[in-house]
């Protein structure tokens, strides 16, 4: 669990370094996504991965009923996939030569497998040289083993950075597992299927320190919890963000993505993520999804051919491609 919230305390301070805003994202759902790319990925550009991912394995985390999950690689009609890469994920085949159908297709994915959370993961249709997009989407939605009850929730002041504000606060009083150390408060709200919620509450700042490992330590302890209602919604471009953390080379035109395509020319060229969640007093739901999208090279889309036939008299011309300098012409009547 340890190396996960590193991953995920790592990446927040890099994706979010303001304290004062509200932000919310899927490290489960990017990291899937980033699984799959190392995957297809080779040499130098599958070692930054390895370093940033270490061993995460989603396949740990997907034993939950009500955890929906989509892995869906849609690929250009014309790109030539490894086979041995198409065992890892869905493959679905479209023309990439239209890149307005892709994106309604692959949002169309996205908002079955988020129920309608996330309706438009890509904005803008994908580049006329896109060849391929990696797509992860998640959808879940639990109870709370130890409800709040509605009740009870109420207008309380929040001390927000800008002030404070009156906000709707959700009431409980019940044993939950807490503790307080090295200026963090930790709260772990148990839901269905073995999903919880660990609020970590700083004493000072959310600017101050935190150690990874305060999401496994807490004691049980009887709790009077207020916590206000959470709906949040958040859209990262997280290219420059992975570049920070030290993956750069799936960026660059040398990118090695032999273990998805022969094709040498592929290239991530941008890494999209957007992310829903929601607390009530009776549980939590939450949508994300990420799209890593490959485009190559100069890459040309095969068309139908255009057919010309030498039937009837023609010119011929020799000539030195760089400068055009002709060094025979012909004209042919009678071959």
């Amino acid at each position: 669990m340890t190396d996960q919230a590193d991953f995920a305390l790592s990446m927040h301070r890099v994706a979010v370094p303001d304290p004062s805003i509200n932000a919310c994202w899927s490290p489960f759902s990017v990291a899937s996504a980033l699984a799959l790319a190392r995957e297809a990925a080779r040499g130098e550009t599958r070692a930054e991965l390895d370093a940033l991912l270490t061993d995460f394995d989603p396949s740990d985390a997907l034993d939950v009923p009500e955890l929906a999950v989509a892995n869906t690689l849609w690929a250009d009609d014309y790109l030539k996939l490894n086979p041995d890469f198409s065992l890892t994920s869905s493959v679905r085949r479209t023309a990439f030569s239209d890149p307005a159908t892709v994106r309604k297709l692959v949002n169309t994915d996205v908002a079955e497998t988020t129920r309608g959370l996330i309706p438009e993961l890509l904005t803008s249709p994908p580049s006329p040289d896109a060849a391929a997009i990696i797509v992860n989407a998640l959808y879940l939605k639990v109870g709370w083993r130890n409800p709040f009850t509605a009740w009870e929730t109420a207008d309380q002041p929040f001390h927000a950075p800008g002030g404070d504000i009156s906000v709707p606060t959700m009431k409980v009083t019940e044993k939950f597992r807490y503790a307080h150390r090295n200026g963090w408060q930790t709260v772990v709200l148990p839901a269905d299927s073995g999903v919880e919620a660990v609020i970590l509450l700083p004493d000072t700042s959310l600017e101050q320190p935190l150690d990874p490992s305060v999401f496994e330590t807490s004691n049980r302890v009887n709790l009077e919890l207020s916590l206000p209602k959470v709906d949040v919604r958040e859209k990262f471009h997280l290219k420059g963000v992975l570049e920070r953390l030290g993956v750069r080379r799936m960026f660059a035109r040398d990118a090695d993505f032999s273990g998805l395509s022969p094709d040498e020319r592929l290239f991530v060229d941008e890494v999209i993520h957007e992310a829903v969640l929601r607390l009530d007093e009776e549980g939590l739901e939450g949508a994300a999804a990420t799209a890593i999208t490959f485009r190559t090279v100069s890459f040309e889309i095969p068309t139908e051919p255009i057919v010309v036939t030498v039937d009837r008299p023609f010119l011929l011309a020799v000539r030195h491609a760089r400068s055009g300098a002709v060094y025979f012409l012909a004209q042919i009547a009678r071959p």
